[in-house]
């Protein structure tokens, strides 16, 4: 067998006898593996298809390479059809990661029930589906409240935070483009429902009131139609929604809380019950400071009592119409922190109020000294040279 013969046979073994076109350097490369000399069989004139690629088998004989050697035309190529790309499809299929975890909230040993936790926990605990509206004014722990009433009750809790963009395609859900595919992915709302959840609406009163009346069915108690996917989803036992709002849905006509809106009024009828949350009694109070400073390492009894009667005072004044600020309990727990950072009672109190306005944080500091007897010495020690 010659060695063109040879190559061929090889060729044969690799692909069949099927027609075909194979590059010069793959001929090359193979004959190279194969110590074989010898292409004519293959790398011929006659043998060359329209794409400078070479015809196999070949198609001329072995005296194709005399003169008159009729020639043989290699039959074009036959065009490639690419398969066009599939067009995105629409799928109903959600990916529910984040939400197949549990989402009880941990109790946190720094909370001390006040107001109308009992209430909250009573209905939680219940599994009833029973709408909660809490009004009260900022830093007052109405979210806190809720969310340590699942905590205490062993219930999920699926937490929205509202603002003025917030529509039903953030609510419900909506059609998401993955790997080049439109997938529906369902909301948090549609969630809560499925997993008989409690669905926390925070700072309701922050929505855009014409974007939000797509949970008109659903304070109602009763199931939602997708629109978009045409299922139909029925609430699971223990689904309710707890709504949490600076004001009562009126607006605020002082400028404190800007941005809220006034809710429409078939919306807030859905709510069974308003629970108006206060600021704790000094005594609450005082045990909620207690639990922040021994978290952060302050040792200071007198400091925290001065700070109750202090936040005390500017509320009842606030009240009265005196100042048009408060100190919330939220505040006084920066201050605890900045405490035990700065080490200083008029430093933390300087740097915690400087959020208000000037004649403000300067008359909430002249009322702080006058009941600290301490501030003097400690103003006293503060313009000492630095220990650098």
């Amino acid at each position: 067998m010659s060695k063109a013969q040879q190559l061929v046979d090889i060729f044969s073994s690799m692909y069949g006898d099927d027609p075909r076109t194979i590059s010069k350097d793959e001929i090359k490369s193979v004959a190279k593996e194969n110590n074989i000399k010898s292409l004519y069989r293959i790398l011929n004139a006659n043998n060359i298809a329209e794409n400078g690629e070479y015809n196999f088998p070949p198609l001329a004989g072995p005296h194709a390479h005399k003169k008159f050697a009729p020639k043989v035309i290699a039959p074009k190529a036959t065009p490639k059809v690419v398969a066009p790309s599939p067009a995105p499809t629409a799928s109903l299929i959600v990916d529910s990661d984040g939400f197949e975890h549990n989402l009880t909230p941990a109790r946190d040993d720094l909370f001390v029930p006040f107001g109308n936790f009992r209430t909250v926990r009573d209905v939680i605990k219940s599994k009833q589906f029973y709408p909660i509206f809490i009004t009260g004014l900022s830093g007052n722990g109405k979210t806190y409240m809720v969310e340590q009433a699942c905590a205490a009750t062993k219930r999920e809790v699926i937490r929205v935070n509202f603002t003025v963009e917030t529509d039903e395609d953030d609510l419900i859900g909506g059609f998401r483009l993955v790997n080049g595919d439109t997938k529906f992915f369902k909301g948090p709302v549609i969630k809560a429902m499925e997993k008989g959840a409690v669905l926390l609406c925070d700072e309701i009163d922050l929505a855009n009131p014409a974007k939000v009346m797509c949970l008109q069915s659903i304070l109602e108690g009763k199931g939602y139609f997708i629109k978009k996917t045409g299922e139909y989803i029925t609430p699971a036992h223990g689904f309710t929604v707890v709504a949490t709002a600076n004001t009562k849905g009126k607006g605020s006509d002082d400028g404190r809380f800007i941005g809220t809106n006034i809710l429409n009024e078939a919306f807030l009828e859905r709510y069974p019950i308003t629970c108006e949350q206060e600021y704790p009694s000094p005594a609450i109070e005082r045990k909620i400071l207690d639990k922040v400073a021994d978290s952060v390492g302050v040792n200071d009894d007198d400091y925290l009592q001065k700070l109750v009667d202090w936040a005390d005072i500017i509320r009842k004044t606030f009240m009265d119409g005196g100042v048009d600020e408060i100190i919330s309990t939220r505040r006084l727990v920066h201050i605890i922190k900045a405490f035990a950072i700065f080490g200083d009672r008029m430093t933390a109190i300087e740097m915690c109020t400087n959020r208000f306005d000037e004649e403000t944080k300067l008359a909430f500091r002249d009322l702080y000294t006058k009941l600290d007897d301490k501030i003097e010495t400690d103003e006293n020690n503060s313009s000492e040279d630095l220990d650098i």
